[in-house]
Protein backbone atom coordinates (compact mmCIF):
# COMPACT_ATOMS: atom_id res chain seq x y z
CA UNK A 1 0.00 0.00 0.00
CA UNK A 2 2.80 2.22 0.96
CA UNK A 3 4.60 1.52 -2.15
CA UNK A 4 1.61 2.23 -4.48
CA UNK A 5 1.34 5.56 -2.81
CA UNK A 6 5.13 6.46 -3.60
CA UNK A 7 4.42 5.79 -7.06
CA UNK A 8 1.37 7.76 -7.68
CA UNK A 9 3.22 11.10 -5.77
CA UNK A 10 5.87 9.98 -8.03
CA UNK A 11 3.94 10.10 -10.78
CA UNK A 12 2.40 13.44 -10.28
CA UNK A 13 5.20 14.95 -9.66
CA UNK A 14 6.64 13.99 -13.10
CA UNK A 15 3.75 14.72 -14.96
CA UNK A 16 3.92 18.30 -12.86
CA UNK A 17 7.73 19.06 -13.83
CA UNK A 18 6.59 18.47 -17.83
CA UNK A 19 3.60 20.80 -17.27
CA UNK A 20 6.24 23.11 -15.86
CA UNK A 21 8.91 22.54 -18.92
CA UNK A 22 6.12 22.96 -21.46
CA UNK A 23 4.95 26.11 -20.11
CA UNK A 24 8.29 27.20 -19.81
CA UNK A 25 9.26 26.41 -23.63
CA UNK A 26 5.87 28.70 -24.71
CA UNK A 27 6.91 31.91 -22.69
CA UNK A 28 9.25 34.17 -25.05
CA UNK A 29 13.09 34.33 -24.62
CA UNK A 30 14.80 36.80 -22.35
CA UNK A 31 17.50 37.08 -24.88
CA UNK A 32 17.60 38.45 -28.48
CA UNK A 33 19.23 36.30 -30.83
CA UNK A 34 22.69 37.90 -32.08
CA UNK A 35 21.90 39.44 -35.44
CA UNK A 36 23.42 37.68 -39.00
CA UNK A 37 26.46 39.73 -39.65
CA UNK A 38 26.54 41.48 -42.86
CA UNK A 39 30.10 41.93 -44.81
CA UNK A 40 31.33 45.21 -46.18
CA UNK A 41 31.60 44.52 -49.93
CA UNK A 42 34.77 44.53 -51.21
CA UNK A 43 35.57 47.18 -52.76
CA UNK A 44 36.92 46.78 -57.28
CA UNK A 45 37.93 49.02 -59.94
CA UNK A 46 36.23 47.13 -62.51
CA UNK A 47 33.48 48.98 -64.45
CA UNK A 48 33.26 51.36 -67.22
CA UNK A 49 33.77 55.03 -66.20
CA UNK A 50 33.84 58.84 -67.98
CA UNK A 51 35.47 61.75 -66.22
CA UNK A 52 36.57 65.23 -66.77
CA UNK A 53 39.75 66.78 -66.11
CA UNK A 54 42.07 69.86 -66.23
CA UNK A 55 45.45 70.85 -65.87
CA UNK A 56 48.78 72.71 -67.81
CA UNK A 57 51.07 71.90 -70.40
CA UNK A 58 54.45 72.91 -71.74
CA UNK A 59 56.12 72.80 -74.49
CA UNK A 60 59.43 71.25 -74.61
CA UNK A 61 59.65 71.35 -78.23
CA UNK A 62 60.91 73.85 -81.02
CA UNK A 63 59.63 75.76 -83.37
CA UNK A 64 61.84 77.91 -86.32
CA UNK A 65 61.33 79.68 -89.46
CA UNK A 66 63.92 79.70 -91.81
CA UNK A 67 64.57 82.69 -94.02
CA UNK A 68 67.43 82.82 -96.64
CA UNK A 69 68.49 86.38 -95.70
CA UNK A 70 68.40 86.13 -92.00
CA UNK A 71 68.71 82.40 -90.94
CA UNK A 72 66.71 80.76 -88.88
CA UNK A 73 64.65 82.55 -86.69
CA UNK A 74 61.25 82.22 -83.81
CA UNK A 75 62.51 79.42 -81.59
CA UNK A 76 59.59 80.15 -78.91
CA UNK A 77 57.90 77.75 -76.51
CA UNK A 78 55.01 78.19 -74.13
CA UNK A 79 51.95 77.06 -71.80
CA UNK A 80 48.85 77.09 -70.53
CA UNK A 81 45.72 75.78 -69.38
CA UNK A 82 44.72 71.57 -70.87
CA UNK A 83 41.28 70.73 -69.96
CA UNK A 84 38.86 68.03 -71.25
CA UNK A 85 37.36 64.60 -70.88
CA UNK A 86 38.17 60.60 -70.78
CA UNK A 87 36.60 57.56 -70.72
CA UNK A 88 37.83 54.19 -70.43
CA UNK A 89 37.25 50.50 -68.68
CA UNK A 90 39.33 48.92 -65.42
CA UNK A 91 39.63 45.52 -64.94
CA UNK A 92 40.44 44.02 -61.60
CA UNK A 93 42.85 40.80 -60.94
CA UNK A 94 43.51 40.74 -57.31
CA UNK A 95 46.23 43.43 -56.51
CA UNK A 96 46.21 44.16 -60.43
CA UNK A 97 44.05 46.49 -62.72
CA UNK A 98 44.23 46.40 -66.50
CA UNK A 99 42.26 49.28 -68.65
CA UNK A 100 42.10 51.33 -71.80
CA UNK A 101 41.32 54.86 -71.73
CA UNK A 102 40.74 57.44 -74.24
CA UNK A 103 40.37 61.38 -73.88
CA UNK A 104 40.30 64.46 -75.95
CA UNK A 105 41.71 67.74 -74.29
CA UNK A 106 42.09 71.45 -75.48
CA UNK A 107 45.22 72.37 -74.90
CA UNK A 108 46.94 76.04 -75.36
CA UNK A 109 50.47 75.03 -75.35
CA UNK A 110 51.63 76.25 -78.83
CA UNK A 111 54.81 77.65 -79.43
CA UNK A 112 54.67 81.30 -79.58
CA UNK A 113 57.54 82.33 -81.81
CA UNK A 114 58.18 85.31 -83.68
CA UNK A 115 56.95 87.07 -85.98
CA UNK A 116 58.56 90.32 -88.18
CA UNK A 117 54.91 92.12 -89.12
CA UNK A 118 53.46 89.87 -91.94
CA UNK A 119 56.81 88.10 -92.63
CA UNK A 120 57.66 85.24 -90.45
CA UNK A 121 55.09 83.64 -88.78
CA UNK A 122 52.82 83.54 -85.66
CA UNK A 123 52.76 81.24 -83.61
CA UNK A 124 49.52 79.46 -82.43
CA UNK A 125 48.66 79.20 -78.85
CA UNK A 126 45.56 76.96 -79.52
CA UNK A 127 45.27 73.56 -80.45
CA UNK A 128 44.23 69.92 -79.34
CA UNK A 129 45.11 66.77 -78.63
CA UNK A 130 43.89 63.29 -77.87
CA UNK A 131 45.35 59.97 -76.70
CA UNK A 132 44.19 56.27 -76.52
CA UNK A 133 46.07 54.47 -74.05
CA UNK A 134 46.41 51.01 -71.86
CA UNK A 135 47.13 51.08 -68.36
CA UNK A 136 48.63 48.99 -65.86
CA UNK A 137 48.24 49.69 -61.91
CA UNK A 138 48.46 48.36 -58.66
CA UNK A 139 45.65 48.82 -56.53
CA UNK A 140 46.04 49.29 -52.25
CA UNK A 141 42.35 48.93 -51.58
CA UNK A 142 40.72 52.20 -52.81
CA UNK A 143 44.15 53.66 -54.05
CA UNK A 144 45.12 52.87 -57.27
CA UNK A 145 49.04 53.26 -58.82
CA UNK A 146 49.57 53.29 -62.46
CA UNK A 147 51.55 53.48 -65.52
CA UNK A 148 49.69 54.46 -68.93
CA UNK A 149 50.90 54.49 -72.78
CA UNK A 150 50.00 54.60 -75.87
CA UNK A 151 49.12 56.71 -79.55
CA UNK A 152 48.42 60.60 -79.40
CA UNK A 153 47.22 62.61 -82.38
CA UNK A 154 46.68 66.59 -82.33
CA UNK A 155 47.61 69.79 -83.00
CA UNK A 156 49.38 71.81 -81.08
CA UNK A 157 51.27 75.09 -81.39
CA UNK A 158 50.84 75.65 -85.39
CA UNK A 159 53.04 77.81 -87.33
CA UNK A 160 51.57 80.21 -89.91
CA UNK A 161 54.07 80.98 -91.40
CA UNK A 162 53.55 83.55 -94.84
CA UNK A 163 55.79 85.54 -96.98
CA UNK A 164 54.72 87.77 -98.48
CA UNK A 165 57.26 88.33 -101.59
CA UNK A 166 57.02 84.04 -102.31
CA UNK A 167 53.35 83.79 -101.08
CA UNK A 168 54.40 80.90 -99.15
CA UNK A 169 51.93 80.28 -96.13
CA UNK A 170 51.29 77.08 -94.52
CA UNK A 171 48.61 76.34 -91.67
CA UNK A 172 47.79 74.16 -89.44
CA UNK A 173 47.76 69.97 -89.44
CA UNK A 174 46.51 67.11 -87.56
CA UNK A 175 49.45 64.41 -86.64
CA UNK A 176 50.34 61.22 -84.69
CA UNK A 177 52.40 60.59 -82.19
CA UNK A 178 52.83 58.49 -78.90
CA UNK A 179 52.62 59.52 -75.00
CA UNK A 180 53.71 57.52 -72.17
CA UNK A 181 52.85 58.79 -68.11
CA UNK A 182 51.26 57.76 -64.98
CA UNK A 183 49.36 58.81 -61.97
CA UNK A 184 47.90 57.93 -58.62
CA UNK A 185 43.78 57.56 -58.22
CA UNK A 186 41.90 57.66 -55.16
CA UNK A 187 37.93 55.72 -54.85
CA UNK A 188 35.98 58.60 -52.21
CA UNK A 189 33.28 56.63 -52.78
CA UNK A 190 32.07 53.25 -54.62
CA UNK A 191 31.41 55.32 -58.15
CA UNK A 192 33.19 58.43 -57.80
CA UNK A 193 37.43 58.64 -58.01
CA UNK A 194 39.58 61.39 -58.39
CA UNK A 195 43.54 61.41 -59.64
CA UNK A 196 46.74 63.45 -60.50
CA UNK A 197 47.89 62.35 -63.92
CA UNK A 198 51.22 63.20 -65.87
CA UNK A 199 51.40 62.55 -69.09
CA UNK A 200 54.46 63.35 -71.95
CA UNK A 201 53.69 63.86 -75.42
CA UNK A 202 55.28 63.78 -78.43
CA UNK A 203 53.66 64.37 -81.70
CA UNK A 204 55.61 63.81 -85.12
CA UNK A 205 57.62 66.79 -86.43
CA UNK A 206 56.75 68.36 -89.22
CA UNK A 207 58.66 70.52 -91.93
CA UNK A 208 57.68 72.59 -94.53
CA UNK A 209 59.04 73.54 -97.50
CA UNK A 210 59.17 76.35 -100.36
CA UNK A 211 61.37 76.36 -103.07
CA UNK A 212 63.68 73.94 -102.24
CA UNK A 213 65.36 74.11 -98.91
CA UNK A 214 65.76 77.49 -99.21
CA UNK A 215 62.52 78.55 -97.27
CA UNK A 216 61.04 76.25 -94.72
CA UNK A 217 59.52 76.24 -91.07
CA UNK A 218 60.12 73.87 -88.70
CA UNK A 219 57.60 72.37 -85.58
CA UNK A 220 58.59 70.06 -82.85
CA UNK A 221 55.69 69.35 -80.88
CA UNK A 222 56.35 68.20 -77.65
CA UNK A 223 54.91 69.06 -74.31
CA UNK A 224 54.18 67.95 -71.26
CA UNK A 225 51.00 67.88 -69.25
CA UNK A 226 50.00 67.88 -65.35
CA UNK A 227 46.62 67.59 -64.91
CA UNK A 228 43.63 66.42 -62.10
CA UNK A 229 40.83 65.18 -62.93
CA UNK A 230 37.62 63.23 -61.57
CA UNK A 231 36.00 59.75 -62.78
CA UNK A 232 32.48 58.32 -62.49
CA UNK A 233 32.81 54.45 -62.41
CA UNK A 234 29.03 52.56 -63.37
CA UNK A 235 28.28 49.68 -61.60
Amino acid sequence: MRTSRFGLLAATAALAMAATAAQAADLPSRYSPAPAYNAMPVFTWTGFYVGANVGYGWNTGTSRYYDPAFGYVGSGRSGGFVGGGQAGYNYQLGMFVLGAETDIQYAAVGNKGASYGTVYYSGNSDGFFGTIRARIGVAFDRALVYGTGGFAYGDVGGNRAHDPVLGYHRGNSTNGGWTLGGGVEYAVSNNISAKVEGLYVNLDTKSNYALGDQHHDRRDTEFGVLRAGLNYKFN
